[in-house]
């Protein structure tokens, strides 16, 4: 199982970037997917997830409004379509996976995540 995050980068304030998280090893709409970041200094926290069931998604509220999370199953891909980005959405992205379906007060929690890609960079400057 391997999932790897790619799209970040350094973008100003107010700009837009698109993650894009590929899966390997598994099939995508058997499994849920978190979008999580970490700033430096600060804990690794939940940004946003999608349920295999297809039900609604779930977001952080720091980004409602502003992210959108969508699955492609035929690509085997996740994306995190930020808009509006703020310089405190600085942080390093990852993208993980588990084949629970977690519920709203559940999804946010690292240890609930079964599998990890590595992460990539997204800097906004003001």
């Amino acid at each position: 199982v391997q999932l790897q995050a790619s799209g970040g980068g350094l973008v100003q304030s107010g700009g837009s970037l698109r993650l894009s998280c590929v899966v390997s090893g598994f099939t995508l709409y058997r499994y849920s997917i978190g979008w999580f970041r970490q700033a430096p200094g600060k804990e690794r926290e939940g940004v946003s997830y999608i349920r295999n069931s297809g039900a609604s998604p779930f977001y952080a509220n720091s980004v409602k409004g502003r992210f959108t999370i969508s699955g492609d199953n035929a690509k085997n891909t996740v994306y995190l379509q930020m808009n509006s980005l703020k310089p405190e959405d600085t942080a390093v992205y990852y993208c993980a996976a588990t084949p629970k379906r977690l519920i709203a007060s559940e999804w946010a929690r690292e240890r609930n995540m079964d599998y990890w890609g590595e992460g990539t960079l997204v800097t906004v400057s003001s």
